[in-house]
This record gives structure tokens, C-alpha cells and sequence, in this order.
């Protein structure tokens, strides 16, 4: 089985890193349930702001260090496509954030409260998972993390056609059922999202044990 040296280059300095950034995936999510479940936006959305700003340093700083390390080809494309994964759930859940305060006028009685959720312990599985880079890439952990993060993504399909009936057949307002459906499609693909990380993590380990 190959070491996190061999992986990573130069060991602490990548999978810390790759911590971090999870770490700010997960307070984005954080932040996301508390701008759908609470009515003083302005403290939630200085949050987005402070995580997303960190986000794109992070992935700034593994890009950069990935340039001054030796790694081989193939845990380089690994390491990339983690960070690149990493990168792109704060990213969707601050589009939400944008969109959410244009249009939150419109939608009222429209719970997003419930995804927003499902989308938070998914960042927190997908923290577990990069966590146990550190630990020797053992295949048990893992998996039971990436069966927990399938889980969660079959969930947030549920509860994404749950509320369409009402948006859209109960409903005579159009364009408020188009506002939120493109908003519940938003948490949707951060959902995705973090379902791509922990895929990437499992083959990693896979690969290595």
C-alpha cells in the first residue's frame, strides 16, 4: 500500500490543506441553513462572504503548491480533481445565497429549511471523508462514509420532487414555482458536489490499499 508521502509529495502540508478547504465547504452549508431558517440575512451572508474568500485561497495555495512539489502524474490528477471538487460546493451554495436574497420576497411559505439540511450533513460527511486521507487510506471507514453520503444524495432527490406538486399543479403563480425551482436545483448540485468529493476520496483509496 502506497504511503500519503507517496500520494501527497510532502504529506501534512496537501491533506491539511484539503482539510481546510472541506472545512469551508462545511461552514458554507452551515451558513446556508441559517440564511433559509432565520429572518436577519446580513450576519449569514458575511459569513459566505468570509468562507468563500478562504475557499479561494485554499484552492489557491494547493494549486500553487502542487506546482513547488514533486508528486507523480497520477496523485497529482488526484489532488487536483479534489481540489477543483472541494472548490466547487461553496461555490454553488453562494450562487444560491445571491439568488435566494433577489428573489426571497417572492417565496414566502417556500421551505428550503429541509435541503438546506440534508446539504450540511453532507458537507460534514465529506469532511469525515478527507479527514481520513491521514489515516492509512483503509477502505472500511471510507466506505461507510461514502455509503452515508449516497444516502444523503438519494434524500436530497426526495425531498427535491416532494414540493412540486403544490409549486406546480396547486399553484397560479408561475413565476414564483420557477424561482423556486431553480433554487431547490441550486442545493441539488452542491449536493452533487459533495457526492463527487466523496467518490473521488473512495477511488483514491481503492487505488492505494
Amino acid at each position: 500500500m502506497f504511503s500519503l508521502q507517496t500520494i501527497f509529495g510532502k504529506g501534512d502540508k496537501f491533506y491539511g490543506l484539503l482539510e481546510q478547504s472541506a472545512e469551508a465547504a462545511r461552514e458554507s452549508a452551515k451558513a446556508l441553513h441559517e440564511l433559509v431558517t432565520h429572518t436577519d440575512h446580513a450576519p449569514v451572508m458575511a459569513a459566505f462572504a468570509s468562507a468563500r474568500s478562504r475557499e479561494k485561497a485554499l484552492a489557491a495555495q494547493i494549486s500553487e503548491e502542487l506546482v513547488n512539489t514533486f508528486v507523480t502524474a497520477l496523485d497529482r490528477e488526484d489532488i487536483e480533481a479534489l481540489n477543483t471538487s472541494l472548490y466547487k460546493i461553496p461555490k454553488a451554495i453562494e450562487k444560491f445565497a445571491e439568488r435566494y436574497e433577489i428573489v426571497v420576497s417572492r417565496l414566502h411559505g417556500v421551505d428550503f429549511g429541509q435541503r438546506a439540511l440534508v446539504l450540511t450533513r453532507a458537507t460534514e460527511v465529506v469532511a469525515q471523508m478527507i479527514g481520513e486521507l491521514r489515516n492509512g487510506l483503509r477502505i472500511d471507514p471510507v466506505k461507510k462514509l461514502q455509503d452515508r453520503l449516497q444516502t444523503l444524495e438519494s434524500e436530497g432527490d426526495r425531498l427535491l420532487l416532494a414540493p412540486y406538486r403544490t409549486l406546480y399543479i396547486e399553484s397560479n403563480d408561475a413565476m414564483r414555482a420557477m424561482l423556486a425551482k431553480d433554487l431547490f436545483e441550486l442545493i441539488e448540485k452542491a449536493i452533487d458536489k459533495c457526492r463527487d468529493v466523496g467518490n473521488i476520496v473512495y477511488s483514491i483509496v481503492l487505488k492505494n490499499s
